[in-house]
């Protein structure tokens, strides 16, 4: 027995008239019968009466029909959550996602997957670079947003979005009182910075470009340690924009007045062989994202 049987049977049993089932599968009347008949034949038991004014179900008929029925359904519903996984819109998402970026732009993102794809479970595992490449190869996530990038062969690399950079500063410090604040008054200030190369670079660079040397901390653990290490020293700190969300007592932010830009770039990386139709979702949404942003 197979689909296009309990197709068959399905079309005779609601039509109950060979002739008008026959009509709806186009086909002619003669071969349906003999699927009919071949039918009950492999099941050994008799589905319809055949009467003068049709095609009457016997109770093992109904049975079947109650039960054909379903499994077309099933059948059907099968196909569609295929096509559906197909194009990446069920599933679920495994997303990695570690420091600021969590408080701007990866809820952003992730809350426009959602409208596009609802039937989508996301995910959300956080952890440091390292830990993360190696989730990526055991494929416990999917992709990860990050600001430290990993150098690794079988690892791709797209920006998400460049954030402008603030000022974190203690409420007391002499600074807070201004509204925004000229990059040139940060010459001789102390500045926190986090463990990420591309953090304290960002930082260096825009001091000489302005002119002057940096004073740096230790590096702190990530740049939401650095806003902390402000809350309770006179140091300050270079964030982006995200981490304004983010607040600290004691914590100020403020716009920079600077010379050229100003930004930290946030990065998506995934592996590069990956064939999933979730990962071409998600990344088609990022890349809408940074269009939209730029």
């Amino acid at each position: 027995m197979d689909m296009r049987q309990l197709n068959y049977f399905i079309a005779v049993a609601e039509e109950r008239h060979l002739g008008r089932a026959a009509e709806r599968l186009h086909l002619s009347q003669p071969p349906l019968s003999r699927h009919i008949q071949a039918l009950e034949a492999e099941l050994g038991v008799q589905l319809f009466e055949r009467t003068p004014k049709g095609m009457v179900l016997t109770q093992a008929g109904e049975v079947l029909l109650h039960d054909a029925t379903n499994i077309r359904s099933l059948v059907k519903h099968a196909a569609q959550r295929a096509v559906r996984f197909g194009k990446g819109q069920v599933g679920l998402a495994n997303v990695g996602v570690y420091g600021s970026s969590m408080f701007g732009p990866v809820p952003q993102v992730l809350a426009r997957f959602r409208m596009t794809h609802p039937e989508v479970e996301l995910a959300l595992h956080p952890a440091q670079t390292p830990a993360q490449v190696l989730a990526l190869r055991q494929g416990r996530v999917l992709l990860v947003f990050e600001r430290l990038l990993p150098e690794e062969t079988d690892i791709a690399v797209e920006l998400v979005a460049r954030e402008p950079l603030w000022l974190a500063l203690n409420e007391d410090h002499p600074l807070a009182a201004y509204d925004r604040v000229d990059f040139l008054a940060l010459r001789g200030q102390l500045l926190a910075v986090g463990s990420s190369p591309i953090a304290t670079a960002t930082a260096v660079d825009l001091c000489r470009r302005h002119g002057f040397e940096p004073r740096l901390t230790s590096p702190c653990t990530d740049i939401i340690t650095a806003t902390l290490q402000v809350a309770i020293s006179s140091a300050m700190a270079l964030v982006p924009e995200s981490m304004t969300h983010v607040k600290f007592p004691g914590v100020v932010y403020r716009p920079l007045r600077v010379q050229g830009d100003a930004y930290m770039e946030l990065h998506c990386f995934y592996l590069k062989n990956e064939r999933s139709p979730l990962l071409s979702a998600l990344l088609q949404t990022i890349r809408e994202f940074r269009e939209s942003a730029s």
